[in-house]
């Protein structure tokens, strides 16, 4: 197996790792900001989704990070990578929607709010 297909796996995997609802403590620094950001460019132009768009940044990133991780680590561990099944696919979903769970309880009880709630109002 050669060099370079070990160092690229495996930067994928971390990569996905990153992202991925395993690791969990970095979900404050990577995740969150990512979907916030996210949600931010989508309430722009339709502020009515801010906590649709919130969850779907969030969870599309987790499902994300489960994607490369596992990818990358076929591509980092094995001769010849096989599919990515639908058992994976399913198993990955699943993480992702207890995670989105907790992230529409935060937006629900106002925890996380659209950005100009943050900013201050000025008078007319």
């Amino acid at each position: 197996m050669s060099l370079k297909r070990k160092l690229s796996g495996g930067t994928l995997a971390f990569i996905g790792f990153m992202l991925s609802p395993l690791s969990w403590w970095n979900d404050l620094f990577v995740n969150v900001p990512l979907a916030l950001a996210f949600a931010w460019i989508v309430s722009l132009f339709w502020p009515a989704v801010f906590g649709a768009s919130f969850v779907l940044g969030y969870w599309l990133t987790n499902v994300l990070g489960l994607v490369l991780m596992q990818k990358g680590a076929q591509q980092a561990l094995s001769e010849k990578p096989g599919p990515y099944s639908r058992r994976q696919l399913i198993a990955d979903l699943g993480i992702s929607l207890a995670y989105t769970l907790l992230i529409i309880a935060l937006v629900q009880h106002g925890v996380i709010k659209p950005l100009p709630d943050y900013l201050p109002q000025r008078a007319p």
